[in-house]
């Protein structure tokens, strides 16, 4: 199963050009917002423009949707974009036009979210509180069930394929990238679009609040462990699956594995670990991380989600494609871990013939996204350079 392209939409822009300026750039510090269960205090929280989902060509109808949902739309239209074979699949789908529906069926939706649609669900019920049953909006009602993201796509881009919404707290983006392979094994379609979208609300912070240490800087240190510190985030990924490759592919997904052993069978290159603050102790992460493999987080980018791998993916298989690797933005480091502290890390073992360790190129061949969850229970997805 290949990646042949990739949307994104975070708090610093969107496009996959942005997410690359941002692992080139560094860490930024993110937004403040009122909280309004708290007197005369702010809290951090990486939160997307709403300038940044002002599409109003592909969201012309889609002006009552919910931000979850325009985010969905808009990084899955970007992601058939940059895979390069718009041709075959133009973004939105020519609707009405002979053969629009047939190519339409190739291509499966699958949206992965830990908590979904939760902003307009309690818009719902305060409705529900304020104005009686009777005169609640339908129309808030029809954005607040979890499905709604994930037809909105099928909707908008005009997609006719099997489409689905997959739910767990720590692991969805896991096992919606399973089902993609199974749905493209079994030849149920020939691409998959499969992304993962959550969105902040008042109610999210407050429990993020009461239930995890917020960062008083607004800076996620992904290596401290314990204590840990989150800052929320929210935003959209999704990834063009295909079983074969093209031109403009970003990288193999060679194996995804939840709850069993999962060492790739041959050497890693590099771990991102989705250490986010997301876990009140992320010790667990030690027993994965190696003096031998560089080890890298992100989280500091984007903020803290329980589907944050979907945008470590992102990264690796920026990195596998550009053959680059991207400096941790944050450098906090009070384990000495092998943490990647430049764009040219230096080699474990001596030096490469012909080049010094500051100017040799990079060779990635094998990256390796794990993720744990708070029962201990590790996820990996290992991603190859496609050759």
């Amino acid at each position: 199963m290949n990646i042949l392209g990739i949307g994104i939409i975070f708090n610093r822009g969107r496009g996959i050009n942005c997410f690359e300026n941002a692992l080139q750039e560094g860490w930024q510090r993110p937004a403040e917002v009122e909280v309004p269960y708290l007197k005369n205090k702010k809290s951090f929280v990486y939160q997307v423009d709403p300038q940044t989902i002002s599409d109003m060509t592909l969201l012309k109808k889609m002006r009552r949707s919910d931000k979850l949902s325009k985010m969905a739309v808009l990084s899955a239209s970007d992601a058939l974009r940059s895979s390069g074979i718009e041709n075959l699949f133009p973004s939105p789908l020519p609707t009405g036009q002979a053969g629009a529906r047939e190519e339409g069926e190739k291509i499966g939706v699958i949206v992965a979210t830990a908590f979904g649609a939760h902003v307009k669900t309690f818009d719902f019920l305060d409705d529900i509180l304020d104005y009686g049953e009777d005169s609640v909006s339908p129309t808030a009602f029809s954005n607040s069930v979890h499905n709604a993201a994930a037809s909105y796509v099928s909707s908008a881009l005009d997609i006719h394929g099997p489409t689905l919404t997959v739910t767990q707290f720590y692991f969805s983006f896991q096992y919606a990238m399973q089902l993609a392979r199974a749905w493209l094994n079994e030849k149920r379609c020939d691409y998959i679009l499969v992304g993962a979208v959550e969105q902040y609300g008042d109610v999210l912070g407050y429990v993020y609040d009461c239930k995890l240490m917020l960062a008083p800087d607004g800076r996620i240190k992904p290596f401290n462990f314990n204590p840990t510190f989150q800052v929320p985030g929210e935003g959209a990924v999704f990834f063009l699956m295909g079983r074969e490759n093209s031109k403009n592919s970003f990288c193999e997904v060679e194996n995804i594995m939840i709850g069993e052993d999962s060492e790739p069978k041959a050497g890693v290159d590099l771990n991102i670990i989705d250490t986010d603050g997301m876990l009140p102790d992320e010790s667990v992460y030690m027993q994965s991380i190696s003096p031998d493999i560089h080890t890298a987080a992100y989280s500091p980018l984007f903020g803290s989600m329980m589907t944050g791998s979907a945008f470590n993916c992102a990264a690796g298989a920026l990195m596998l494609k550009n053959q680059k690797y991207y400096a941790n933005p944050v450098l906090d480091n009070p384990h000495g871990i092998n943490i990647l502290i430049g764009n040219n890390p230096p080699l474990s073992k001596g030096g490469m013939d012909g080049f010094s360790e500051q100017t040799k190129p990079s060779d990635i061949e094998l990256i390796r996204c794990i993720r744990y969850s708070c029962h201990s229970k590790k996820a990996a997805i290992c991603l190859r350079k496609n050759h």
